[in-house]
């Protein structure tokens, strides 16, 4: 089964919700700037240059790099679930890999960006699950509820 990608309204819907849940409506220049550019756009609506994806085999993934107030390397994800039946949005904190060993002296402040990064990638993606947007977790609730009717009706 093949995903169709969201159009252009969810997309800017889910982006509208990401930057004002990030950054209350104050967004920096590198921000507003990645807005012009998408507004100024008028090809294939992914092909947009603040869209990063997968570079290997069939793109599974779409990224915006719009970080927060103290981070500038978190993301807006959008990506296949595993089965291919659609995308979902997910905050990708991009900040896993490369944390310092605990016996380095930026570990401690390192360790609360993490949680401060995934306290608000949760605040982001509760927003998109309000707003009715279609979220991996969102996914893991229907499928859980899914799998129990499944096994009543055994």
């Amino acid at each position: 089964m093949s995903a169709e990608l969201p159009g252009e309204e969810q997309v800017m819907q889910a982006v509208k919700v990401y930057l004002h849940t990030a950054y209350n409506d104050d967004l920096p220049l590198r921000v507003r700037s990645q807005l012009k550019v998408m507004d100024a756009w008028h090809g294939n609506f992914y092909s947009c240059s603040i869209f990063v994806h997968d570079q290997n085999g069939p793109i599974e993934r779409y990224y915006i790099r719009f970080g927060n107030p103290f981070y500038p390397h978190m993301k807006l994800a959008i990506e296949r679930l595993p089965t291919g039946e659609r995308y979902v949005y997910r905050v990708d904190t991009h900040d896993r890999h490369c944390c310092p060993a605990p016996d380095q002296k930026e570990y401690a402040e390192f360790v609360q960006l993490m949680e401060n990064n995934q306290k608000l990638a949760e605040k982001i993606e509760a927003a998109w699950d309000a707003a009715g947007l279609p979220t991996f977790k969102a996914y893991l609730r229907e499928d859980l509820k899914r799998r129990q009717q499944a096994m009543m009706h055994h």
